[in-house]
């Protein structure tokens, strides 16, 4: 039976991208916290399956013919969700780029779903996978520029680990940088890495460009972005992504 978020896309005026979903899914929501404000920024909406399997067992089924329609539904499917759940801090939703044909006309969907809901279009931060290959680096910079005319908030994940880096960054400065977790991972004990992510952070601030500490586990690792004066930090340590639920974040312990 195919899922019926194609349907939800098409009620809205997007039936450009339709093309039945074979395959059901939702989203588990984790945190992303300010600790400088002891406040939670937002939280990152993670593709599962209908009943909390993981991303992996979604994203296997995703295809060619289905991508369009797929990247449309998750937009509509978050932001939905998160509405139904009264967020009301950011919702940060990641987007395939090679999934957006035409930026103006790709949007309609989401825009229409945040007017149904009235969840604010300030509130919503689409991330760019950087490790995906883009083949056309000038459409995604297009898109990126499009969502900033739009209101929306832009962020580039996995930075460090991807296909564009510090070239992506010269043609197009997002909102937020979320540095790859592979540079995170341990970072109190890798001298090598420290220099790195210090430069990066050090650039990022006389650029205007907010840093994102994501894939974090241990207090040295978070206090090692504290001492950079990195304050939007997300990962394991704070909470676990919560499947159709928002997780809290007990800001005493941290």
């Amino acid at each position: 039976m195919s899922t019926q978020f194609p349907e939800e896309i098409s009620s809205i005026g997007c039936g450009f991208c339709y093309v039945p979903l074979e395959f059901d899914f939702s989203f588990a929501f984790q945190p992303i916290i300010d600790l400088n404000a002891k406040e939670i920024f937002g939280y990152e909406a993670l593709v599962r399956g209908p009943k909390g399997e993981s991303a992996y067992s979604v994203l296997e089924k995703v295809n060619d013919e289905n991508r369009y329609a797929f990247d449309q539904a998750c937009r509509v499917k978050a932001i939905r969700l998160a509405a139904t759940l009264k967020l009301d801090k950011v919702l940060s939703i990641n987007f395939l780029p090679n999934a957006v044909y035409e930026p103006a006309h790709c949007i309609r969907s989401t825009l229409a779903a945040a007017k149904e809901t009235g969840f604010p279009i300030e509130n919503l931060m689409f991330e760019i996978v950087e490790s995906e290959q883009v083949y056309n680096r000038q459409h995604l910079t297009n898109i990126f520029k499009s969502y900033e005319k739009q209101g929306f908030i832009t962020a580039i994940d996995d930075f460090g680990a991807g296909h564009a880096g510090l070239n992506l960054l010269a043609d197009f400065l997002p909102s937020v940088l979320k540095i790859d977790m592979d540079l995170i991972r341990d970072i109190d004990k890798n001298p090598t890495k420290q220099i790195i992510v210090r430069h990066l952070v050090a650039m990022c601030k006389e650029l205007s460009v907010r840093v994102l500490a994501e894939g974090l586990e241990t207090i040295e690792e978070v206090e090692f972005f504290r001492s950079l004066g990195v304050s939007l930090m997300q990962g394991y340590y704070f909470a676990k992504p919560g499947f159709e639920e928002l997780p809290e974040v007990d800001f005493s312990i941290h």
